[in-house]
């Protein structure tokens, strides 16, 4: 679906199911660097089969929405908070994949009102960047497009895709070359330049998701984003035992199994 915001176009992938019942549980997906709604596709489908609101955006400048792509998380943050307003919703679980889960975080920093429970994939605070990757991204140079998806998949460089047909390391590098121009490098310096005592702030139950094989937010650090958050609030981690970052492609049945037992009662 579409909607205006701030005289932009938004694109909202659903789950392939119209927003129905406002009064309905809502689960907002949010993307990472340079990506867009499309890598949420399969759990966007279960969970709008399950009776829930379905909200996956496509951030300013990225997939199908317009505009230009906002530089800092916390700009990213107050942009989702606009939309959820504009969407008239009051509460909601927020999943973010990587740049995602610190857009998650800052919104449950900033609005612990409007979060019901966060889930944060591949997530790492600080989210540290290589210079040879923000200067490549830059130069909109193919290198950075190699650099990331190289990194961001372990079971995906040696094959092994269960859908027949499906290249993961061809589909990852695609998603991003289909990117703007600067998008990318945008959304990774705004990860690079993050406020890591956000996290310290979230009083919502979070549920963290990190790859044993991730090589872009480690798994070791996903354990100290879980170390970080409220444990009265019911903090829980799961690691996907040979999962790079893009575990979405890589591990998607478990990913979603993960999903489900957090967010269904």
């Amino acid at each position: 679906m579409k909607l205006e915001l701030d005289n932009e176009t938004v694109f909202i992938g659903t789950g392939s199911r119209p927003l129905a019942d406002r009064h309905a549980p809502t689960v907002c997906f949010i993307h990472g660097a340079g990506m867009d709604h499309t890598v949420w596709v399969m759990p966007a489908r279960y969970f709008a089969r399950q009776g829930f609101r379905v909200i996956a955006p496509d951030l300013p400048g990225h997939g199908r929405s317009s505009g230009a792509a906002l530089e800092t998380i916390e700009a990213m943050a107050d942009w989702l908070n606009e939309l959820a307003a504009a969407l008239n919703v009051a509460s909601m679980a927020v999943v973010g994949h990587s740049m995602g889960s610190l857009i998650a975080c800052t919104l449950a920093a900033r609005r612990p009102e409007l979060i019901a429970q966060l889930v944060l994939l591949g997530t790492s605070a600080p989210m540290p960047v290589t210079e040879r990757l923000l200067d490549a991204a830059r130069d909109n140079h193919p290198a950075a497009v190699a650099m990331a998806n190289t990194w961001s998949h372990a079971r995906g460089r040696l094959g092994g895709n269960e859908n027949p047909g499906m290249w993961m390391m061809a589909g990852g590098a695609r998603l991003i070359e289909r990117s703007a121009s600067g998008v990318f490098h945008s959304d990774l310096a705004a990860c690079n330049s993050y406020d890591t005592a956000v996290v310290e702030q979230i009083s919502a139950p979070a549920l963290v998701i990190s790859g044993s094989a991730d090589q872009m937010t480690s798994a070791a650090a996903g354990r100290q984003v879980f170390d970080a958050l409220d444990q009265r609030a019911g903090a829980r981690l799961v690691e996907l035992p040979g999962s790079g970052h893009s575990m979405l492609s890589e591990y998607p049945n478990e990913v979603l199994d993960a999903l489900a037992a957090a967010l269904i009662d």
